[in-house]
């Protein structure tokens, strides 16, 4: 028994149950490949399971199987922000190390989290936070240490690929997809978090952090959703080549140009991307993040971005990793409170946190991209060319225009695509358009990104 680690799992959902499934499956691979053996020994949940091991406390108090003595490391998988807070805390202030699926709190409360757990020389593991089973964090961490990342995008909603997914090919309206999604559980009840982008922020903030060592700031990610997304645009950007995908987007910019600010952009939005883009073909609930660094170039992660089987895989690897350097301190004699964190962990952002930089979050009106407009407009001489007049003034280069035919008599939809621009000149040079007195609705914009 003094081999074993004991692990305590807060929270029975469906992760939860996950996990102690994963390790009753695979308890011998563990062993093999961590050397030790991984026991449960306390977990938290708030009514008694009959199904469990009788060899396993079963406690309705969090707080205390946290601190309990009969643990080793806490995972932690209630969800929320408060209670999983003051869970996480008091397994730290005691010594233990954590593994949490908990991507919200970590975008919210990380920076706080992450220096008590040095302070304490424990560490928060996070994996299963974002893409679910795809080792997203790991390769960013460590796989890509070496190089520079330039930008990363990601479709990191299962619920909103879904949902672009079935619009796309089946020609299905938002609200009819949205409500089979919360049929087969992709989407909750109430389902803003997901179609209004706050989720994919938040896995957003965290995978920023890591790619350019920058505190964790949630409350600077531009966030948009999906519920603006029609069917009428879905298949006006098939006929021009592109897929609109949800996405989330954290880029470094340099402040090349003459109105370009230096910074990093943090934005979740629908975009349009080339139809044979690796990244426009991943679809139904599979997760991809796609990532640009310097010397490796483009690579792409795909799979499983939730699901028992997919965030108890992350989540045990977590656990793997924490049960070797464990095992690695008992056999240098090394106790947990005098080992340095530093000596046997990747930072928790990926760089040393005295080396985390100020670099600034760009502003909504500071960010570059490229942009779909579909502007209605009344058929007669001389519209198309006041719409290409004010663009061209506002220094915006077009790409490709699409006059379609009339969808209301004597009204016709221009769809027009343009070069990347700062969203600042995007936005004056709309509001001028709708000012036209031939533009009879408010112009439709999506951003387009060609992932070059």
């Amino acid at each position: 028994m003094s081999n074993s680690i004991k692990l305590a799992i807060l929270g029975l959902g469906t992760v939860g149950t996950g996990v102690i499934n994963l390790i009753n499956d695979n308890l011998n691979e563990l062993k093999r490949r961590s050397g030790r053996d991984i026991i449960i020994t306390e977990v938290g949940t708030r009514r008694h399971r009959d199904d469990i091991d009788p060899n396993i406390v079963q406690n309705s108090d969090l707080m205390a199987t946290a601190a309990s003595d009969n643990v080793d490391i806490v995972v932690e998988v209630i969800g929320g922000t408060t209670l999983a807070k003051d869970v996480i805390m008091n397994a730290i202030k005691n010594g233990k190390h954590v593994v949490t699926a908990n991507k919200a709190l970590l975008a919210e409360h990380g920076n706080e989290i992450f220096a008590f757990a040095e302070e304490h020389n424990v560490h928060v593991a996070y994996e299963a936070a974002v893409a679910g089973g795809i080792p997203i964090i790991k390769v960013m961490r460590e796989a890509l240490a070496a190089n520079k990342i330039d930008w990363l995008a990601g479709i990191i909603n299962g619920t909103g690929n879904f949902i672009m997914t079935e619009m796309r090919d089946k020609g299905r309206p938002f609200a009819d997809v949205l409500s089979e999604a919360q049929e087969l559980g992709y989407a909750e009840a109430d389902p803003t978090f997901d179609v209004e982008g706050i989720d994919a922020a938040h896995k957003l903030a965290l995978l920023a952090s890591i790619a350019f060592g920058i505190p964790l700031q949630f409350d600077k990610v531009y966030c948009e959703g999906i519920t603006g997304i029609t069917l009428q645009d879905v298949n006006y950007a098939e006929e021009l080549g592109y897929r609109i995908k949800h996405l989330g987007f954290a880029v470094r910019r340099d402040g090349q140009g003459n109105d370009e600010a230096s910074g990093i952009e943090l934005r979740v939005h629908p975009t349009l991307i080339p139809q044979d883009a690796l990244l426009a073909n991943v679809n139904g609930v599979k997760n991809a993040v796609l990532v640009n660094s310097h010397p490796l170039g483009q690579t792409l992660y795909c799979g499983d971005g939730a699901g028992a089987g997919a965030t108890a895989s992350a989540v045990m690897a977590d656990v793997m990793d924490l049960v070797r350097v464990l095992g690695s301190k008992d056999r240098n004699g090394e106790s947990n409170s005098n080992q340095n964190n530093h000596g046997h962990h990747v930072p928790h952002l990926a760089f040393i946190p005295e080396q985390l930089s100020d670099t600034p979050i760009l502003r909504a009106e500071q960010m570059i991209t490229g942009y779909y407009l579909r502007v209605h407009a009344y058929d007669s001489p001389g519209v198309l060319a006041d719409i290409t007049r004010i663009l061209s003034d506002a220094g915006i280069n077009i790409d490709a225009i699409l006059q379609k035919p009339a969808h209301k008599v004597g009204q016709v939809p221009v769809i027009i695509l343009t070069l990347p621009v700062i969203e600042s000149q995007m936005n004056l040079a709309i509001e001028k358009i709708e000012k036209l007195e031939t533009i009879t609705d408010k112009v439709v914009r999506i951003r387009l990104d060609e992932l070059a």
